[in-house]
């Protein structure tokens, strides 16, 4: 069922709602509820969090990973938490999102989950450094990386904002970010080095009756209405 999903909790401390079900797993009183589940990194801080509905536990059991702490097994819903998700959360737990172009090996389901998590990322990535550059910055996007809409959007993220970086997953998401406050402030220039790579990908048209433009067009349109000089290579 799309939305519902198995999460483990390892090495937790339960309290509230989460401590009160854990004596009536298999029946109707192991529904804690709605809750928010945090992402932490290595040193507990929050690297972003998603509200849940219908946490329900399903099993627990003492965890090897410390005293009086329970491993616990949970299944929600949020249809925000994307399979495949938890490999780019714990690159960035980890402080293994040191790179561009990890996300180049994905297939399509891949590379949406990798956008989700740049999404609800993004102000910890840029935490100490939460400043749009300065305008007139020159960023460069390769078209030979784009193989849909989604690649093109991690492209762009890389582009702006480095490793793992948000920059929209979306055209309203584009154009919203584009407004600054997410990286980058127009005016600033794209150099988009095999742009015709990308034009020939990004072919499918828009659910708009009776508009011809291309994704591609869009996304130049969009782009070109912010102060933005896209130069095609």
């Amino acid at each position: 069922m799309d939305g519902l999903r198995q999460v483990e909790l390892l090495g937790c401390a339960p309290r509230g709602g989460l401590l009160a079900v854990l004596d009536h797993i298999g029946g109707r009183r192991a529904r804690a509820g709605n809750a928010y589940l945090s992402m932490l990194d290595v040193e507990g801080v929050e690297m972003g969090s998603y509200f849940v509905n219908d946490v329900t536990s399903t099993a627990a059991k003492a965890s090897p990973l410390g005293s009086g702490l329970v491993d616990v097994t949970v299944q929600l819903w949020c249809d925000q938490t994307l399979p495949g998700s938890d490999w780019m959360w714990e690159l960035i737990r980890t402080g293994q999102l040191s790179r561009k172009g990890l996300w180049h090996s994905l297939d399509q389901p891949g590379r949406r989950a990798w956008l989700s998590v740049a999404l609800w990322s993004s102000e910890y990535q840029r935490r100490g450094n939460g400043a749009d550059t300065a305008p007139g910055r020159v960023f460069v996007l390769d078209g030979q990386q784009i193989l849909d809409v989604d690649s093109f959007y991690c492209a762009i993220g890389e582009a702006v904002n480095g490793p793992g970086g948000y920059f929209g997953w979306n055209l309203d998401a584009l154009n919203d970010c584009l407004r600054g406050g997410r990286g980058a402030v127009p005016p600033f220039t794209l150099e988009w080095r095999h742009s015709e790579v990308a034009r020939s990908r990004l072919v499918e048209h828009p659910a708009v009756q009776g508009d011809p433009a291309t994704l591609f067009e869009l996304i130049l349109s969009i782009i070109g209405d912010h102060d933005v000089e896209v130069v095609l290579q």
